[in-house]
């Protein structure tokens, strides 16, 4: 078993399968796109083990608290790595995560963004180590997002060829 499928079964984690839009929605992009030794990965959402996206939905600060933004910025980040892992083959491969971009669906006043996108933060850096999953990050509130997820974040990595 390679490193970090071994590191998420030693925690109980299970990535996705790949996220399935709404009937009559087309999304006309790739997950990942792979370009030489770069991944770019599109704006991904929390996901249940069976797909779904998991609850709560809304805003945080208003229907989600701060901690269940955490969570789901937690099972982002499993989301991220089931297509990763769809598009390379081996989560191994990632030499580097090197950009993060959190978006926190935001009732008024909320403020605390980096402290819920910290759920995908330190997951990837359990993972991946304080090389390895070093990234640069924004993490900014907005006022809507698809499908009232509580975050959406994307990321950028360095691979192996």
């Amino acid at each position: 078993m390679a490193e970090i499928e071994a590191k998420l079964a030693a925690l109980g984690l299970t990535l996705p399968p790949a996220p399935t839009p709404p009937r009559g929605l087309v999304l006309p992009f790739r997950f990942v796109r792979v370009l030489g030794q770069r991944a770019w990965v599109s704006g991904h959402g929390p996901q249940n083990p069976d797909g779904t996206f998991a609850q709560p939905l809304g805003k945080v600060g208003r229907e989600v608290s701060a901690e269940q933004g955490y969570h789901a910025a937690q099972l982002t980040a499993l989301s991220i790595l089931g297509s990763l892992q769809r598009a390379l083959g081996n989560l191994d491969r990632v030499r580097a995560w090197t950009r993060v971009l959190g978006m926190v669906n935001s009732a008024p006043g909320f403020n605390r963004q980096p402290g819920v996108i910290n759920g995908f933060s330190d997951l990837i850096l359990e993972l991946y180590g304080p090389e390895r999953g070093a990234h640069s990050r924004s993490a900014v509130g907005v006022a809507e997002l698809p499908f009232d997820l509580p975050v959406e974040i994307e990321a950028e990595v360095e691979i192996a060829t």
